[in-house]
């Protein structure tokens, strides 16, 4: 039996809940041990979504943001995509390194080495989430750094890592620490096959 797009998310929200939940956790936890203080986070909302919806999620196909990719092998093949707009990204950064935001500069390597550290880290700890509710078993790639307009940051998945389907789980993460708020997109792109795997093992499909 086949599902919309709609009766996925209504039957199995609970489900996808829990992955962002214990995805977000595990996130968050690993970031606190990194910075060695304490992160506070907001219960993340998860839902599935359609690729073309992603430029609209993110604030508008004009809006620059920054996207960490890894390429996702094993039970489950894909990637994964964090975004974030350019402000939650160098307050990320400087959360990470202890130092004080000056601005919206470039970034220089070393920050761009912690941002792909960063996300390799918060994607570890999202695939331990999907595998304890699934069972699969999944590796991820190098993380690459992107920097362009939200209607773009897709394109560079594609280019990377071949055809996937147009379909993506999507947990919207907000954490903060003192004074200093940070939002990061969580987008889990399958392929077509990974994607009915994924539901499958859900018990949809």
């Amino acid at each position: 039996m086949n599902f919309s797009n709609s009766e996925i998310n209504e039957m199995y929200l609970d489900v996808l809940k829990e992955l962002g939940n214990i995805g977000t956790g595990n996130a968050v936890s690993a970031l606190a041990m990194m910075i060695g203080r304490k992160i506070n986070m907001k219960v993340p909302v998860v839902k599935m979504v359609k690729l073309q919806e992603v430029p609209e999620i993110l604030g508008g196909a004009e809006i620059p943001v920054v996207g960490i990719l890894l390429n996702v092998e094993g039970d489950i093949e894909g990637f994964i995509m964090f975004v974030m707009s350019q402000a939650s990204a160098h307050l990320l950064v400087n959360m990470l390194m202890g130092t004080a935001l000056n601005g919206y500069s470039e970034f220089t390597d070393i920050e761009k080495s912690a941002l792909m550290e960063i996300g390799n880290i918060l994607a570890g700890a999202y695939l331990t989430a999907l595998s304890s509710l699934t069972g699969f078993k999944m590796i991820q790639s190098v993380p690459q750094l992107a920097e362009d307009m939200a209607g773009a940051i897709l394109s560079f998945p594609a280019i990377q890592f071949g055809e996937t389907g147009d379909t993506a789980l999507y947990i919207e993460t907000e954490i903060f620490e003192e004074s200093s708020r940070i939002v990061a997109d969580f987008f889990l792109i399958p392929t077509i096959e990974s994607y009915q795997k994924m539901l499958k093992a859900l018990g949809v499909a």
